[in-house]
């Protein structure tokens, strides 16, 4: 009988390097899927993107490696820094081949890093992109004689369209066997000697004029569009009517998802509780803490989902780079430079994945500063906050328009506090010295919608996983704060009390809503929130708003069900409830609780205050040190406080 052989898989590295917007990303979605991860590099919080190539590679495994973009090995901020040594093999798992993906609209400037990463002896070959591009211009490109010039493999690819995707992955395959190593760049194998930087370009030029035949010159569609949309005056008029447009979008297209997500969850509980209906404390946590905790954080999924899908759109059509340009006048005179503007507009999302963004800054300080300011810009977990006092203050008295201002306004709040506060930090603290802002503007082009859903896909992912968790478990202790003590004793009196109150009483508030207020005022939390009173009566806020606030410190997510808790309506109270119980509510001598002033003091405490576990833990992470995240939560925290103050005292002069 014969022995079946076995067939041993080798697991191969390869990465994909080169300078950015040169396409990489586009070749590592199509080469992979989304059969792809999100990890650290070793000992260090930069991202790396790795994937499994995707079709019949017998005998191997490949693991595919996005390198963040370089235009030189000489790196300057903590991605370039990680990415040179991840090429050089000083980082991550060591590499079996280097696939350099070249932009032929730019080959130059490809070929001067091309040269630089070809001295370091590595098996390498080459993805040419934009061919497309360059035929749109009236050029071409001789592969043989630039394959001949690098001396490697040249393989074209059109990464959107599948052009190009099945060569390249046999060229990869050839390579992975035959360890083709192109020759350095003037000088000879070995040598140490170091080329000039003038010496690279020179031959960069020279091999781009004998390998690539350019078009006629004409000025380009991106010159054009560039002359309107990166003016002084109309540029920044766009700009804002852009993120206007953005984030009004947002509202609007994530509503009806939010409520389908709010009724399935209602559902599920409708479902689950009566299984489980003779354990009441059992039944109280399932539904409550933890169906009611998943859901407070799926139903923000949608906001996320939506907000991302116009983040990668705009990048993938190069306006978000002309944004950051556009930024840069108005962050440069604080230290900061216009690569912030893009984790600052991450954070409108969520705070964490903004604060991971921050490791595009070219040095330490300044991403330190933009990490001490993401939290400041509104992200999704404050807008149920807006909308729901909003909705019961502002628009009823002063009409839709300033309804729409004032939700507008609420998420420029932070942004324009967090100017003065590095301009503070500068000058005090961290004392950056600003680098002179250096960015790519890409010409402008349709988005790739495939590298936009997996954008989508897998920020979501990174949502769920992190703020997710911290959501789901913060619901389930304040549901145990709120429902513990169980006081029978209590429960009876509380009975009779209500027997004792008038018709008109009853007829507005039901037995199971007065009694379920009263559990609240004896709860844990809210013996906490009365004794914390006293702190906030400044404000204009009352021990439920106290209570609420108290509660949004682990997760903001969870604070509109526990004013429905709070104000006696449960949990899953419907919008329109909530705000009549917000807007009928009075302090014990019967002097309205909430005011449009106060109702304004609220939405800027929340716009202003740290009140998120796990942007803090993500901060210590990024920053290996919890002397910021407290940094962060005390002169966060002191803002809010000091502003709500404030408006509460305005409101008392004007009445």
């Amino acid at each position: 009988m014969t022995a079946t052989p076995i067939v041993r898989t080798v697991l191969h590295t390869v990465a994909l390097v080169g300078n950015p917007n040169a396409g990489k990303t586009s070749l590592f979605n199509a080469l992979t899927g989304s059969q792809q991860k999100v990890a650290n590099y070793p000992g260090v919080t930069v991202e790396r993107a790795v994937g499994r190539l995707r079709g019949n590679t017998p005998g191997a495994a490949i693991e595919v490696v996005d390198v963040p973009g370089l235009y030189s090995t000489n790196a300057v901020s903590v991605d370039e820094q990680v990415a040179a040594e991840e090429i050089r093999g000083a980082a991550g798992p060591a590499l079996d081949l280097l696939v350099f993906v070249a932009d032929v609209t730019n080959l130059e400037r490809s070929l001067y890093f091309f040269s630089q990463v070809a001295d370091l002896g590595q098996p390498m070959i080459v993805a040419l992109t934009m061919t497309d591009a360059l035929a749109k211009q009236g050029g071409s490109v001789n592969i043989e004689a630039l394959s001949q010039a690098l001396g490697t493999v040249v393989v074209s690819v059109i990464s959107h369209k599948g052009v190009g995707l099945e060569d390249l992955k046999s060229a990869i395959l050839t390579a992975l066997e035959q360890k083709p190593v192109p020759p350095p760049v003037g000088k000879e194998p070995g040598s140490k000697v170091e080329i000039s930087t003038d010496e690279r370009y020179k031959w960069a030029q020279e091999v781009r004029e004998t390998s690539v035949l350019e078009g006629p010159p004409h000025r380009s569609t991106t010159e054009k569009i560039d002359a309107i949309l990166t003016h002084r005056v109309f540029g920044l008029a766009i700009f804002v009517g852009v993120m206007y447009g953005l984030f009004q979008s947002i509202y609007t297209l994530a509503a009806p998802m939010m409520d389908g997500i709010e009724w399935l969850i209602g559902q599920l509980g409708d479902a689950v509780s009566p299984s489980i209906e003779g354990i009441p404390w059992l039944q109280s946590l399932v539904v409550d803490g933890l169906i009611g905790g998943v859901g407070s954080a799926l139903v923000f999924l949608p906001q996320i989902l939506i907000l991302f899908f116009f983040i990668a759109a705009l990048e993938g059509t190069g306006y978000l780079a002309r944004s950051a340009f556009l930024m840069d006048r108005l962050l440069g005179w604080c230290g900061l430079s216009g690569r912030a503007f893009i984790p600052l507009l991450s954070s409108f999302a969520c705070a964490i994945p903004g604060i991971m963004a921050a490791r595009v800054m070219p040095d330490a300080r300044s991403r330190l500063a933009t990490i001490i300011i993401a939290p400041l810009m509104s992200c999704s977990a404050r807008l149920p906050v807006y909308i729901l006092l909003i909705g019961a203050f502002i628009e009823p008295r002063f009409g839709p328009g300033w309804a729409g201002f004032t939700l507008f306004a609420m998420h420029f709040v932070g942004l324009i506090i967090a100017i003065p506060i590095v301009l503070i930090l500068n000058r005090n603290v961290l004392k950056m010295k600003r680098l002179p802002f250096i960015m790519e503007l890409p010409r402008y082009q349709w988005p790739k919608w495939r590298d936009v859903w997996l954008s989508m896909f897998l920020r979501g992912k990174v949502f769920l996983q992190t703020a997710g968790t911290i959501i789901v478990l913060m619901s389930v202790v304040m549901w145990a704060l709120l429902y513990f003590p169980r006081d029978i004793e209590g429960e009876a009196r509380a009975k009779r009390e209500y027997s004792a109150k008038n018709a008109d009483f009853r007829e507005r508030v039901s037995e199971d809503k007065y009694l379920q207020q009263v559990h609240v005022e004896q709860s844990y939390l809210g013996r906490i929130g009365k004794g914390i009173e006293p702190v906030f009566a400044p404000a204009g806020f009352d021990w439920r708003l106290s209570t609420a606030i108290l509660c949004a410190f682990p997760a903001r997510e969870v604070v509109v069900s526990s004013i429905g808790i709070l104000f006696s309506l449960g949990s899953d109270a419907e919008e329109k409830d909530l705000q009549s119980a917000l807007s009928s509510s009075t302090w014990p001598d019967g002097r309205p609780l909430f005011t449009p002033w106060t109702a304004v003091g609220f939405m800027v405490f929340f716009a202003l205050c740290c009140q998120c576990m796990s942007t803090l833990a993500t901060v210590r992470r990024e920053t290996n040190s919890w002397k910021w995240p407290l940094f962060m939560f005390v002169y966060m925290t002191g803002l809010a406080y000091v502003a709500a103050v404030a408006i509460h005292r305005v409101s008392l002069l004007f009445g």
